[in-house]
């Protein structure tokens, strides 16, 4: 079983859609997630890889952990968890007892050690990876957005992918003022320079306006001279 390599996109890609359809793929631990490299697992949940690496949450005996997809691989067909049985330990055998002799004049023959009965070493079953401390899920990032189009100002807000604030629309000096808060070079010289050709503009319509205003009040005062 090969389990050096983590999981692609295209296996995690493929583990959400087996999890949409109600499966639970199995996985094995590679050689990153420690002393369980090699073991079997089933997937029962992706959460969002924005807000921690380890978003493959992983069913393994009776614990649920979070684990990053290099710590994963896809489980080859057949495959299933390995678990070591120990090994009976033989049952001592009694060794016989020998009836007492009674001999005259002869030398006393030691009696023979017995041999203490060899029992054998159960393998030890290989030690749980102790269980992760789930990190707490902190809130969604916050965007707040001023954007300038077709001569207007506006300003938006989101959360994650909520819309707090949809865009609505805000006074030039309001832009400008919160352009001030953000000490980036070039930025608030960009926003001045729009409200500069505004209002040179703006200055332009004016004076049009004006003088068409003039030759109106010119035209007014001829038709009443003329009653």
């Amino acid at each position: 079983m090969d389990a050096g390599q983590g999981l692609s996109t295209s296996e995690v890609q493929s583990i959400r859609e087996a999890l949409a359809a109600g499966r639970k793929p199995r996985v094995v631990f590679t050689a990153s997630a420690g002393q369980i490299a090699g073991q079997v697992g089933q997937v029962i949940e992706l959460t969002d890889p924005e807000v921690s690496d380890e978003f493959v949450v992983v069913r393994f005996g009776r614990d649920e952990l979070p684990f990053s997809p290099a710590d994963l691989a896809v489980a080859p067909k057949g495959v299933t968890r390995r678990v070591v049985e120990p090994k009976p330990e033989p049952e001592p055998q009694e060794s016989p007892v020998a009836a007492p002799e009674f001999v005259l004049d002869t030398p006393r023959v030691p009696a023979q050690r017995q041999e203490e009965p060899k029992v054998e070493q159960t393998e030890k079953p290989p030690a749980r990876r102790a269980v992760k401390a789930v990190k707490p899920k902190g809130p969604a990032g916050l965007t707040v957005t001023l954007a300038y189009a077709d001569g207007e100002w506006t300003v938006a807000a989101q959360q994650g992918s909520k819309a707090l604030a949809k865009p609505y629309v805000v006074k030039p000096a309001e832009a400008l003022k919160m352009v001030g808060l953000v000490d980036v070079p070039g930025v608030q010289e960009a926003v001045e320079q729009i409200l500069g050709t505004e209002r040179a503009e703006a200055e332009q319509q004016a004076d049009k306006l004006r003088a068409e205003l003039a030759e109106i009040e010119a035209r007014l005062a001829e038709l009443r001279e003329a009653r």
